[in-house]
């Protein structure tokens, strides 16, 4: 592909995603030392992801006492936080269906490497600026004392202030991922929450009417060719399971420290995402079915799933 037709397709695509792509304004009232309150004020990005429906960062809407949205043309609206779970520094925002929501992708087809787009508000501002880089990475993991958000994609697309909760963009137009957080003592290193997690998430509060954590009861750790070389595993992928919790639904059903899980409910596991998303789309069945690897000998186990 030429210069030329590649910049013509990405500015078709920014043309063809910018009305989705939305600016998120807060205000937060905080009690003054003596009387009265103080109105601060805040912006992030955001998008929409169905009628009516817009998501951002939980972080962006976090104690906000007002939220207002403004669209690409510069209408403005009030909008309704739904649920907001900072474990995954996400939230669902009721908006006006003004727009048309952005095509979902699939993060699980993100190839290290590929083109992609960040868009949204920087500083606030109402007018929309986009930034191009390439996937970096997937699968990190970033945790603070406040949240722990695993599986992330990594890029070096510019993540401005106020781009957060905007949408990372593949070539295809499609979000695969929401730009959730920048390394301030690094450059060029941004992160975005995979769009398979976002879809889940709204998955649940439908549901649900909340955001819920579905959990076994383990830690696990991804299986690499060196560690199962050197160990003579026999496998070349799979989690191992580096704790298991006392008092706990893994606990209970017999799975140990060192076990190494290869599949659960027939998905093979390679990453710690794997676990994760068959665990939440067990919630209904109530377990979770796990083809485990000990001392040479596979067997299955079913785990109780709890929810909380």
């Amino acid at each position: 592909m030429r210069l030329e037709e590649l910049n013509e397709e990405i500015a078709g695509i920014v043309e063809r995603v910018k009305d989705s792509v939305i600016t998120v304004a807060t205000e937060i009232k905080v009690p003054l030392l003596f009387f009265g309150y103080e109105s601060l004020r805040g912006f992030g990005s955001g998008f929409i992801v169905g009628k009516g429906i817009a998501v951002t960062n939980a972080h962006v809407v976090k104690n906000a006492s007002r939220v207002a949205v403004t669209f690409s043309d510069g209408y403005s609206h009030e909008a309704g936080v739904i649920a907001a779970d900072a474990s995954r520094d996400l939230a669902l925002l009721e908006v006006p269906d003004y727009r048309p929501p952005i095509e979902l992708g699939d993060s699980r087809q993100i190839r290290v490497g590929e083109i992609v787009l960040a868009v949204g508000s920087p500083l606030g501002l109402f007018e929309h600026s986009v930034t191009m880089g390439v996937v970096s990475a997937t699968g990190r993991n970033i945790y603070t004392e406040e949240l722990m958000l695993e599986d992330l994609v990594q890029t070096d697309a510019a993540i401005n202030p106020g781009n957060s909760g905007g949408p990372l963009v593949n070539l295809r137009g499609q979000a695969i991922g929401v730009t959730t957080a920048i390394v301030p003592y690094a450059q060029g290193i941004g992160f975005a929450i995979p769009i398979n997690t976002v879809k889940r998430f709204i998955l649940m509060i439908e549901r649900y009417g909340r955001p819920v954590r579905a959990w076994i009861g383990v830690y696990v750790a991804p299986l690499n060719p060196t560690v199962a070389g050197f160990y003579r595993l026999g496998v070349k992928k799979g989690l191992i399971v580096a704790r298991v919790i006392p008092g706990t639904p893994a606990h209970h059903s017999g799975l140990r420290d060192g076990d190494i899980l290869l599949e659960a409910d027939g998905r093979e596991l390679a990453r710690t995402s794997d676990l994760r998303e068959a665990v939440e789309e067990a919630i209904d069945r109530g377990y979770v079915t796990l083809k485990v690897l000990r001392g040479g000998r596979v067997f299955e186990v079913d785990v109780e799933v709890l929810v909380s």
